[in-house]
């Protein structure tokens, strides 16, 4: 099980707070020192079912001072992977990969769901 997360960011402490309570093992990696690659995001995407814009950090500064709200729609899809690439503070989190499953942002009745 991989964990991605910012750990400055209190929606992944969180998170990693419920994966160590329940005694769930996993991998942690800071998406600030580890960036996801194309190739991840781009898995991680398909494996979701999620749409990609729920990828994006919309909260977050870069993604405000980018304008990406407005710039997202023009873009490809594999333009938004690239952009989420190069950025790991655009990237939302944190993420759980888990049995080829990927849930993206912390909602702890779906993270239970998963991990009983």
């Amino acid at each position: 099980m991989l964990f991605i997360e910012y750990p400055k960011c209190s929606t992944c402490k969180k998170a990693k707070k419920f994966l160590e309570d329940k005694g769930i093992e996993f991998t942690d990696r800071n998406i600030v020192e580890e960036n996801p690659s194309f190739e991840e995001l781009k898995k991680w995407y398909e494996l979701s079912g999620l749409e990609l814009k729920k990828f994006f950090n919309t909260c977050g500064k870069v993604y405000k001072e980018e304008n990406l709200k407005e710039l997202l729609p023009t873009l490809s899809e594999d333009d938004k992977l690239k952009l989420l690439a190069s950025n790991g503070m655009l990237v939302k989190r944190p993420i759980l990969i888990c049995n080829n499953r990927v849930l993206v942002g912390f909602k702890e009745a779906e993270w239970t769901s998963l991990l009983g």
